[in-house]
């Protein structure tokens, strides 16, 4: 295309919210506000519970505590421009806006991912090496792993952000997105999108992949172990310790590959979107209730941090 064809684009416009019907607006704003206030407040609450009870500082609870961190993140990286918008009674979001939230939507996406392949092994070797497991999952190996989870999600989303920023972009600067998303504005793109393309299927594509395997793997051999458990009992409890990650796994992956990894000829702007609402705010919103619904520990924890507060007050 040539230049003469092209514009400079210095803002882009989120309008899904704007097509809906003016009731149906109201009512999703509602239901978004309410479900980031309770993915903030819930996820806090879990941080806290596990910072001041010193029984929950294990490695297990030093992973969920950094993954409700990142769950408050992701959140804030969306809703709060998307209410922002309406309440000024403005779609746009700038150029640079737009990468910086696209570059952020990356590092926690991809955080959660870790994170969670970082879990897998954690209840690997707390099923299959349960007496190897301070001594294999010590303080210091525990934050390398988060800190080369953070480095690596980091740069990743440096990656797709400069080669975004690289691109020419044409007149049309209508996102059909509550946020900026990497597929809408590769579609907006007047330029070649080859690199960026082939650079989301081989290194995003890896990224995403790789942890995916671990954590199949993980519960493959610990599948093994728990059949080798000879009372029912016994193979209930070592399998239960698990079903809250399992759960969570399921749900983010599941709703991940809903949106990235189907044919573009089947993609529609609607169920694109009611997939990202699923993992960007309902998974981080479950989290914390799957993980303190399941585990005794953390809901004594909880309603500890509960009644101390109100004791205070």
């Amino acid at each position: 295309m040539s230049g003469a064809n092209q514009s400079s684009v210095s803002e882009f416009l989120l309008l899904w919210l704007s097509r809906q019907p003016q009731q149906q607006q109201q009512l999703l704003l509602g239901l978004f506000l309410s479900m980031y206030l309770v993915t903030v407040l819930g996820n806090l609450l879990i941080i806290l519970a596990i910072s001041t009870d010193s029984r929950l500082h294990t490695p297990m609870y030093f992973f969920l505590c950094n993954l409700s961190f990142v769950d408050v993140c992701f959140s804030s990286t969306t809703v709060p421009k998307m209410l922002a918008n309406h309440i000024l009674e403005s779609q746009s979001i700038s150029f640079p806006g737009c990468l910086m939230q696209l570059y952020f939507l990356i590092v926690f996406a991809y955080m959660d991912n870790f994170l969670l392949s970082v879990m897998a092994y954690d209840r690997f070797v707390a099923v299959c090496y349960p007496l190897h497991y301070t001594t294999k999952l010590t303080p210091q190996i525990c934050a390398l792993m988060v800190f080369g989870s953070w480095v690596t999600a980091s740069l990743n989303a440096l990656l797709h952000t400069l080669l975004m920023a690289r691109l020419s972009f044409c007149a049309d600067n209508t996102i059909p997105h509550y946020f900026c998303d990497v597929v809408p504005l590769l579609g907006l793109s007047c330029s070649d999108t080859y690199l960026n393309d082939m650079m989301i299927l081989i290194v995003a594509g890896l990224l995403m992949i790789a942890p995916f395997v671990c954590i199949l793997i993980s519960y493959i051999l610990i599948a093994c172990a728990v059949l080798r458990v000879p009372s029912s009992k016994g193979r209930w409890k070592a399998f239960s310790t698990c079903g809250s990650h399992l759960v969570v796994v399921l749900f983010f992956y599941g709703t991940i590959i809903a949106v990235y990894f189907n044919p573009s000829s089947s993609h529609s702007g609607e169920k694109d979107t009611a997939a990202t609402v699923l993992y960007t705010m309902v998974t981080p919103m479950l989290n914390p209730f799957i993980y303190s619904l399941r585990n005794k520990d953390l809901k004594g924890a909880v309603r500890k941090l509960i009644s101390r507060k109100r004791l205070s007050s």
